[in-house]
């Protein structure tokens, strides 16, 4: 097993600076996935640590090697894409035995760990088949058996799961997460999914724009965002977040005073934008947030409410119970505790 660490990791394409100074530390054994918006340089940086982009600044250091200057083939490193990058005209078993072949592995011990990574992702009856007569999941099975054959100290997963429909990804997940507990390889994780994310790291990096705006634990990124990026990232439905001011100790939107007791003191009058998450409202006869009905998602168990808050056209998001039915046009007052308030600078979208 090994460790990862990423030392002030930069990347420059001519004038243009894509990821700006990343710094991290993946433990022995650890899942850390790498999260954000499309062409937030996550990939960029996986593929840093791959060696298939070369880094303009900084140190990747794998097992405490700086591996900057090292081949790809030589890093110990095993990677699983989207694409599933298998050879059509090779079978299961010898995609999966190829790069072992490559190293001048014995036929013997070929075959036993291509037999044990078949055994794990329950593959034994598909080894003499081709990738065109396999469905997307096992595909996906044998690209992960690929890279597990290899017994890497890192695995780096690109985004492997975005060509699969919502089912099997919510399958693959299980898979990949037993997977990488029952074998305890460091691994690295790359997806602009925060459910993927959220379900499957041990830690997460949150990345904006080329920037780390968040490191930690899923829940703690959910309970205490650093920034307002992160908030409306990590969650699902997405936080509000909605222009307010700063009044009496407590936070006025469109017109409503939120308390916000035990929040810590700030000056009055100032600028902020207030964060509430979906599932943190609550219906109450005499609440201060009122809402004008727009929209109803029915998802059985719960139901997602989109409404027009007060006068000033904001839209709010609410999630109820599945027997939540009001009327499109009616209004709802709605209720929120004063821990379930956040507050960041409209500016900066740091934490106040």
């Amino acid at each position: 097993m090994a460790t990862l660490t990423l030392d002030a990791v930069r990347k420059s394409y001519g004038d243009r600076e894509v990821v700006h100074g990343v710094s991290c530390a993946v433990a022995d054994g650890e899942l850390v996935v790498v999260v954000g918006p499309s062409g937030c340089g996550k990939s960029t940086l996986l593929r840093m640590v791959a060696g298939l982009e070369t880094v303009t600044a900084g140190t990747v250091a794998i097992d405490g090697r700086v591996v900057n200057g090292i081949e790809p083939k030589d890093r110990d490193i095993a990677m699983v894409f989207q694409n599933y990058a298998l050879y059509p005209h090779m079978s299961v078993f010898d995609n999966m035995a190829y790069g072992l072949r490559m190293r001048g592995m014995p036929r013997a011990e070929i075959k036993a760990r291509v037999d044990r990574a078949a055994d794990i992702l329950q593959l034994d009856g598909l080894l003499q088949r081709k990738p065109r007569q396999l469905s997307g999941g096992q595909r996906q099975r044998v690209a992960m058996g690929r890279a597990i054959v290899r017994d890497p100290k890192v695995f780096l997963f690109d985004e492997p799961l975005s060509n699969l429909d919502a089912k099997l990804r919510v399958q693959m997940r299980v898979e990949i997460k037993r997977l990488q507990q029952e074998l305890g390889t460091t691994s690295l994780y790359v997806t602009h999914d925060q459910v993927e994310a959220m379900t499957l790291a041990d830690r997460l990096i949150v990345m904006n724009q080329g920037n780390v705006d968040q490191i930690g634990q899923p829940l703690d990124l959910y309970e205490n965002p650093a920034t307002a990026f992160v908030a409306g990232f990590i969650g699902s439905p997405a936080m509000n977040l909605v222009p307010g001011r700063l009044e009496n100790g407590g936070a006025e939107i469109d017109g409503a005073m939120l308390p916000l007791a035990g929040l810590g003191s700030a000056e009055t009058g100032r600028r902020v934008l207030v964060g509430m998450r979906p599932e943190h409202l609550e219906l109450a006869a005499e609440g201060p947030v009122k809402v004008e009905v727009q929209l109803l998602e029915r998802l059985g168990a719960d139901t997602i409410l989109h409404g027009r808050l007060g006068g000033n056209g904001t839209i709010l998001t609410a999630r109820g119970a599945g027997t939540l039915a009001p009327a499109l046009g009616e209004r709802l007052n709605f209720a929120i505790r004063p821990e379930h308030i956040h507050l960041f600078d409209p500016e900066s979208g740091r934490r106040l």
